[in-house]
């Protein structure tokens, strides 16, 4: 009789106790449904175009400045070594800061596009990212892989066109009126662009930071490949003006080197962005991360003439883009358009800064000869495996079948 008035309890007990963890896990299950559900619904009635272009078109405008010219740094960075101002390392950390701050100030990004709005937000700071990951979710679903390729193609064909301007303007006039000339064009041509950008339907009021995100394990594991795929990403375009000095080229050959690098990025982001609309974007950008480590790891080593060189810009260029193009569409599609704002800035904010350049000064500096290089080259190409492996795992979470659509 004990033991069963005891069961009974017992069962009473464990009955209570899963009521009231049900009780305190709904209006988190009820939060993430609702926004899921806002989502669903605000993508249904998306244009798929119309002023969306609009948004587009101008999106790409900045992108080509704060990407563009941040993949430009490179050849800035050689032409200060050139003139002594300080080691390769230390100016390969300040070109960093550019991103640094990107992703450290992203969720502080998010808060003013609430508040603000997207077009004062985009004039305050035109190289704003969020208002360029943000905006166009609210314009396109069908299509949305392919407006962020385009988006960030932008970026890619600034940087190609970038180089050339910079050495030119380095060349003729220095490094300090190159920094001038380049920020009056990037005013004079942002402003109007980030003009032009509004929202389609307000956005949706979040808190600053959804912490909750990160009991979806997938959100997690995003958030780390998001750290540690961006580190390996800025190394090529930073240090091929170098690698190039240290194979006895010109510095025209390290511009145009760099030049083909954005190049092929930008057609990577539009490649890549296609591909988010027709194979996924969780498998687009696994693949992208594959051929950037692949490439880094096997190609970048053995290329000590330029034709060997030119393959790995290339082919690295490609994949490269390929992340910066597929992230958004990714958040957006895991975790619904309406939080974009919130989840693309928690995840940018774990964007690291490269430290290839202190690799590089511990093994012997740039002047030590092309091996000198390798060490920070296989550091990057390892941490591009790394992020590979886990945008890997979240696949596979997200099924088993090697040909879904993810």
């Amino acid at each position: 009789m004990a033991t069963t008035t005891t069961a009974i309890e017992l069962q009473h007990g464990q009955s209570s106790l899963e009521a009231r963890q049900n009780r305190e896990n709904a209006p988190i299950l009820d939060s993430v449904d609702s926004i899921l559900e806002a989502s669903r619904m605000e993508d249904s009635q998306a244009p798929e175009g119309g002023y969306g272009w609009v948004i587009v078109f101008s999106c790409a405008v900045l992108c080509w400045w704060f990407v563009g010219t941040s993949y430009c740094w490179g050849i800035l960075q050689a032409a200060l070594v050139e003139r002594g101002l300080s080691s390769p390392s230390t100016l390969s950390f300040v070109g960093s800061l550019t991103t640094g701050f990107i992703s450290f100030l992203a969720i502080v990004n998010a808060r003013l596009i609430r508040k603000l709005g997207i077009r004062p937000t985009a004039l305050t700071g035109i190289g704003l990212i969020g208002v360029i990951n943000v905006t166009p979710s609210q314009y396109f679903k069908v299509k949305r892989g392919l407006a962020y390729g385009i988006i960030y193609a932008g970026g890619g064909f600034g940087g190609a066109i970038n180089s050339f301007a910079l050495d030119a303007l380095i060349q003729r006039l220095g490094p300090v009126w190159a920094f001038r000339v380049m920020g009056v064009i990037t005013l004079a041509t942002g402003l109007p662009a980030a003009w032009f950008i509004k929202e389609r339907i307000p956005t949706r009021p979040n808190a600053l930071v959804e912490w909750g995100l990160f009991r979806d394990a997938r959100f997690s594991i995003l958030y780390l490949v998001g750290a540690i795929g961006t580190f390996p990403l800025f190394v090529p375009p930073f240090f091929l003006p170098l690698y190039t000095n240290s194979l006895g080229l010109a510095s025209s050959t390290g511009a145009g080197v760099v030049a083909g690098f954005n190049f092929a990025s930008a057609v990577g982001r539009l490649i890549c962005g296609y591909f988010c609309d027709t194979i996924g974007p969780l498998n687009t950008l696994c693949a992208s991360l594959l051929l950037s480590a692949v490439s880094i790891l096997v190609l970048w080593p053995v290329s000590q003439s330029l034709g060997s060189l030119a393959a790995f810009v290339i082919i690295n260029g490609v994949a490269n883009g390929g992340f910066f193009s597929t992230m958004p569409t990714v958040i957006g599609n895991v975790f619904g358009s309406a939080r974009v704002s919130v989840a693309m800035g928690m995840t940018v904010t774990g964007w690291g800064a490269p430290i290839a350049g202190y690799i590089l000064g511990a093994s012997g500096g740039a002047d030590a000869g092309s091996d000198a290089f390798r060490p920070a080259i296989f550091y990057a190409g390892s941490m591009a495996l790394g992020a590979t492996i886990l945008a890997a795992f979240v696949r596979l979470k997200s099924s088993k079948s090697m040909f879904k659509r993810l």
